[in-house]
């Protein structure tokens, strides 16, 4: 049987595989159309950007020796004498905003601010019970984020559906034999993805004295982010922090996020003034976990060829002596 031209297969790149699907053959709606041209626009946009980043990195240390020749009075180098006045020209025109040059790594979170972030929470297929709990408690333990059944569904998908739907993270829980062991975190549209494996996990459902633990509120929280001291440390806190929203200045809910030797311990609590402003009672409410973080990724999970910006090496001579996210 001929197909009609509107359900014609298409030939689309993984990345962007539409949901919608009619008896095995893809459906191609005006709708679908218009979001799958928007989000290889975009794409394309952000790998442009992207590219420019040598260019205007080379150009801006150009200017950085002109500016120090400049106030030290010093003569200007001689490879850039041919070059001084167009470049003189441009450090005039030039403010705080726009004398440092902007990586792709500042485009991944520019517009975060702009509103609260949206967590889509799911499980890899056929979870456990143990899983599903510690799923459950998540969803509370980030706020705005809405849990869903995996299912048969396929992660391309999920990750369109969820584009289409403005979410700003996708997260992804793991296990081994009934054992939450991996935790993976998509920032949307277009990265980065950050790889944790998950040990030591303490849900409040393994709790047994429920009345001392107490209910968990579903108040914005305030962070803390210890011992982040490094270039990847601070990396693995800008994807941290864009999970949350900003709290109000009065909150009694606080999430830890404390890092030891490339460990990162992960501690909920709340804080009651029984005594007085002096006296304050801290409280665990649980769940806890602690996490190490194995790989970071330029561009969303689905993308199998984007780029890796870290990865560790256990097996190198030095890596048991050094410190990636702190001291």
């Amino acid at each position: 049987m001929r197909l009609k031209p509107q359900y014609w297969p298409l030939r689309l790149t993984p990345q962007f595989t539409p949901q919608i699907r009619l008896k095995g053959v893809m459906r191609l709606t005006p709708q679908l159309a218009t979001m799958l041209r928007r989000n290889i626009r975009l794409r394309r946009e952000y790998l442009y950007r992207k590219s420019l980043e040598g260019k205007e990195r080379l150009l801006y240390e150009k200017k950085r020796k002109i500016k120090e020749a400049l106030q030290e009075g010093k003569p200007i180098p001689t490879e850039l004498r041919n070059e001084e006045a167009a470049l003189r020209a441009e450090i005039d025109l030039e403010d705080e905003n726009t004398a440092v040059p902007k990586t792709h790594i500042d485009d991944e979170y520019a517009n975060a601010t702009e509103r609260d972030p949206k967590i889509l929470l799911t499980t890899s297929r056929n979870p456990s019970a143990p899983l599903t709990q510690f799923v459950k408690e998540l969803k509370i333990v980030f706020p705005n984020a809405q849990r869903m059944n995996r299912g048969g569904q396929v992660i391309s998908e999920i990750i369109e559906t969820c584009r289409a739907h403005d979410f700003t993270d996708v997260v992804l829980v793991h296990e081994h034999r009934g054992v939450p062991d991996g935790l993976i975190i998509s920032h949307l549209p277009f990265g980065p993805t950050a790889y944790f494996g998950l040990l030591n996990v303490v849900t409040r459902h393994d709790i047994k004295d429920k009345k001392a633990m107490g209910t968990m509120p579903e108040a914005y929280p305030h962070l803390i982010l210890n011992n982040f001291k490094t270039k990847l440390g601070e990396r693995t806190v800008n994807i941290l922090k864009h999970l949350f929203p900003v709290p109000k200045p009065d909150t009694k809910r606080i999430i830890t996020f404390a890092n030891q030797s490339d460990y990162i311990s992960f501690r909920h609590h709340i804080y009651e003034k029984s005594g007085g402003p002096k006296s304050i009672e801290l409280k665990e409410i649980g769940p806890r976990f602690e996490l190490r973080l194995y790989q970071v990724k330029l561009g969303t999970v689905d993308q199998s060829e984007a780029q890796v910006e870290w990865v560790i090496r256990p097996y190198m001579n030095t890596s048991k002596k050094r410190k990636f996210l702190g001291d």
